[in-house]
C-alpha cells in the first residue's frame, strides 16, 4: 500500500504538475521575472501625498521602482513673506502630519496605496532642528516663535551654541551650533530624543518603511544612534535609514561615522560622474571605468548615488557643479549611466521647474501646491518636469533591477567619450556622449537573441515584440554573443534578459 501511495505521487510530480503548467502557461520566463528585486527609487519633490499615491499606482509600481522618497510629512513654517519657498517644508513647527502636501488621513491613504503598488515610503525626516523664523504660523496652525514651540520644545531645549557654525574643521560646532539659523536640537537631551523618536515610530506604524535623516552630519553620531535604537526597540517592522552626510573629504566629520546607523547619500558621486559627463577640465567618459570604493566614495552597500538632488540642482549643500534636468540629453545619459553601472543605490529626481534657487513648487498665490494629476491624467514636463519619467530614465530601471546581481564586464571605451559595458549575462549598455555617431561590434556574454532596446522602448505587454520601431528599437546579438550597432550621437542603446524577444 505505502509503495502504491509512493508511485502515485512521483505520478503527480512528474506527470499532472507539469500538465497543470502547461495549461497555466508557467514557465521559468514568468517566474524569473515574478522574482526580479526593485533596485531604484525616486524622490518625489513638492508632490501632494494624493499625487504621490496615484504615481505609485499608476507608473512607479508597474516600472518596478522599489520606494518613493517625500518630502518632509510633518507641519511647518509657512513664509509667505519670502513667496513660500521649497526650503520651508525643512523648517519644522510640530511633529503633527500636516504639510503643504496634505494631512494625515491623505498621508495615510497615501502610504498604504504606495505598499499596495509594492513601493515602499521613505519619509524626510527633519530632527537635527526647528525652525529658524523668529515668528509665525505654521501649517497645521501652530503659533512659535525661535526656540519656543509650544507643547514640543522649550529654549532648555536646544544648543547652547546660538550661532551659524563658522569652522567645518571643527567636529563640536558642526554638531551643535546651527545650520544657516536654524535652531540645533539638544540631541544629546532624553527629552528631546524620545520627542524625535515618538515621531519616526508614529511614522514607521502609520507604514512609512523609511527614513532620510535631513542633516544628519549636523547630529552627533552617538546621538542619533540613541534617537534611532529607541525607534528600533519599539517598532516590529525595522525602517530603513538613509543619512543626509555630505562629505567633502575635508572636514571634521565624515560619512564613515554613519556607516553604523545605515546608508549615506554619496554626495561625491554626482559631482565625479557629472565632471566626466561635462568633459570639464579634459575628462571623459572612459575615466569612468575604475569608478568604486577607490575613488574615495563610501562602500557601495553603504552609497546612495544621484546625478542630482533638490539640493544640488540649486547649488546649495556645498555647491559643486551638478547636471540637472536643465542639461536635457546630457542629464539623461548621464542617469543612464548611473542605473546601468552596479555602484550603490540608485535615486532619480523628480523636480519642478524653477528659474531661482529659493522658489517653491508650483503654486497658487497663496502657496497652496498644484496638483501634477487632473482627472487621473498625469502633466508632466511642463511646470512638473518628472524627469523619472523620461522614457530612457524610466526604462533604465528594469535595466537596473535584472542585473542588479551581476558584475560590470567587457568594459570597452574609445579614449574619450564613447563607453559599453556589460553586467555579467543580463545586459548590455553603449553610451555614446560624442556628436559623431558610434560604430563597432562589441563583444558580450548576453545570449544570442533579438532584445528591445530600453533606451528607445521597451517589450510589449504580450512579450512578441518592442513597443519602438525604428533601426534602434531592436538589438541582435550573434551566436558568437556579439553585437555590431551604429549608436547616434549624444545616444545610448542598452538591452537586459528581460526584454528578449526571440
Amino acid at each position: 500500500m505505502l509503495r502504491k501511495f509512493v508511485y502515485g505521487l512521483l505520478f503527480l510530480i512528474f506527470l499532472v504538475i507539469p500538465l497543470i503548467g502547461s495549461v497555466w502557461r508557467i514557465d521559468t520566463d514568468s517566474v524569473e521575472e515574478a522574482i526580479v528585486p526593485r533596485t531604484a527609487f525616486v524622490h518625489l519633490f513638492e508632490w501632494k501625498w494624493e499625487d504621490v499615491a496615484q504615481e505609485c499606482e499608476s507608473f512607479l509600481g508597474p516600472k518596478g521602482f522599489a520606494a518613493v522618497q517625500i518630502s518632509p510629512p510633518n507641519e511647518h513654517a509657512v513664509i509667505a513673506k519670502q513667496s513660500y519657498p521649497w526650503w520651508q517644508r525643512y523648517q519644522p513647527v510640530s511633529y503633527q502630519i500636516k504639510s503643504r502636501s496634505g494631512d494625515r488621513t491623505q498621508f495615510t491613504n497615501m502610504v498604504e496605496r504606495c505598499r499596495a503598488a509594492g513601493v515602499d515610503v521613505y519619509a524626510d525626516a527633519v530632527i537635527n532642528h526647528m525652525s529658524g523664523e523668529l515668528s509665525g504660523k505654521g501649517s497645521a496652525g501652530s503659533i512659535f516663535t525661535k526656540y519656543h514651540y509650544p507643547g514640543l520644545y522649550e529654549s532648555r531645549d536646544f544648543h547652547s551654541c546660538r550661532q551659524n557654525i563658522q569652522d567645518y574643521r571643527n567636529h563640536e560646532q558642526v554638531t551643535s551650533c546651527e545650520l544657516s539659523g536654524l535652531p540645533d536640537l539638544k540631541t544629546s537631551s532624553s527629552y528631546v530624543r524620545s520627542r524625535i523618536a515618538e515621531y519616526l515610530i508614529d511614522l514607521v506604524n502609520l507604514g512609512v518603511a523609511g527614513f532620510r535623516i535631513d542633516a544628519a552630519k549636523h547630529i552627533n553620531t552617538k546621538e542619533l544612534g540613541a534617537i534611532l535604537s529607541l525607534v528600533q526597540q519599539s517598532v516590529t517592522a525595522q525602517p530603513y535609514i538613509l543619512q543626509e552626510v555630505i562629505d567633502p573629504g575635508t572636514e571634521a566629520v565624515r560619512k564613515s561615522e554613519y556607516y553604523s546607523h545605515g546608508d549615506v547619500y554619496e554626495f561625491e558621486y554626482g559631482r565625479l560622474v557629472g565632471a566626466k559627463f561635462l568633459g570639464l577640465e579634459g575628462q571623459s567618459l572612459s575615466q569612468l571605468d575604475t569608478l568604486s570604493e577607490e575613488w574615495g566614495l563610501a562602500p557601495s552597500d553603504k552609497a546612495i548615488v544621484f546625478i542630482d538632488n533638490h539640493d544640488k540642482q540649486r547649488g546649495h549643500g556645498g555647491g559643486g557643479t551638478y547636471l540637472t534636468y536643465k542639461n536635457g540629453k546630457l542629464y539623461e545619459l548621464a542617469n543612464v549611466f548611473m542605473l546601468a553601472h552596479p555602484y550603490g543605490y540608485p535615486d532619480l529626481m523628480s523636480s519642478y521647474k524653477f528659474s531661482n534657487s529659493e522658489q517653491g513648487p508650483p503654486a497658487d498665490a497663496d502657496g497652496n501646491t498644484h496638483s501634477v494629476y487632473h482627472n487621473g491624467e498625469v502633466s508632466c514636463f511642463e511646470e512638473w518636469q518628472c524627469e523619472h519619467r523620461w522614457q530612457a530614465i524610466a526604462n533604465m530601471v528594469s535595466f537596473r533591477n535584472h542585473t542588479s546581481a551581476e558584475p560590470l564586464t567587457h568594459w570597452w571605451s574609445n579614449g574619450a567619450n564613447q563607453i559599453a559595458f556589460s553586467r555579467g549575462n543580463k545586459g548590455f549598455v553603449v553610451i555614446n556622449r560624442e556628436s559623431t555617431p558610434l560604430n563597432h561590434t562589441f563583444q558580450t556574454d548576453m545570449a544570442p537573441g533579438t532584445y528591445c532596446n530600453v533606451i528607445e522602448g521597451e517589450l510589449n505587454a504580450e512579450g512578441t515584440g518592442c513597443t519602438a520601431t525604428g533601426a534602434n528599437a531592436t538589438v541582435t546579438v550573434d551566436r558568437h554573443k556579439q553585437i555590431t550597432l551604429s549608436v547616434d550621437g549624444m545616444g545610448a542603446i542598452a538591452i537586459h534578459a528581460g526584454t528578449k524577444v526571440s
